[in-house]
């Protein structure tokens, strides 16, 4: 399957992408090998075949959610590269709009 500039700019304008001149002829060659790749796979014979939700049939195994004391506050402070004796001090990551 052929994929044409036009086809390639709206596709990107979907995605919110912006692409440069320069990029679309690279991404334009992509998108066929993909779109060819994916009209490959409509050959494989699927009859019989049951549809995946998951690739395995393994199931998560989740421990009881308990709180339990694992280290005293003066451990886990120990290593901290900034604390003052009752919390880890961080880098602001978010300012207050008041």
């Amino acid at each position: 399957m052929k994929v044409d500039k036009e086809t390639l700019q709206k596709v990107a304008h979907l995605a919110r992408l912006n692409i440069r001149p320069e990029e679309e002829d690279q991404l334009l060659k992509d998108m066929g090998e993909i779109l060819n790749w994916v009209e490959k796979l409509r050959e494989v014979n699927t009859e019989g075949v049951e549809p995946l939700t998951h690739m395995t049939g393994e199931v998560n195994v989740l421990r009881a959610d308990k709180a339990e004391a694992t280290i005293d506050r003066q451990q886990a402070l120990k290593n901290a590269p900034q604390q003052d004796g009752k919390f880890f001090i961080v880098p602001q990551v978010m300012k207050r709009n008041d």
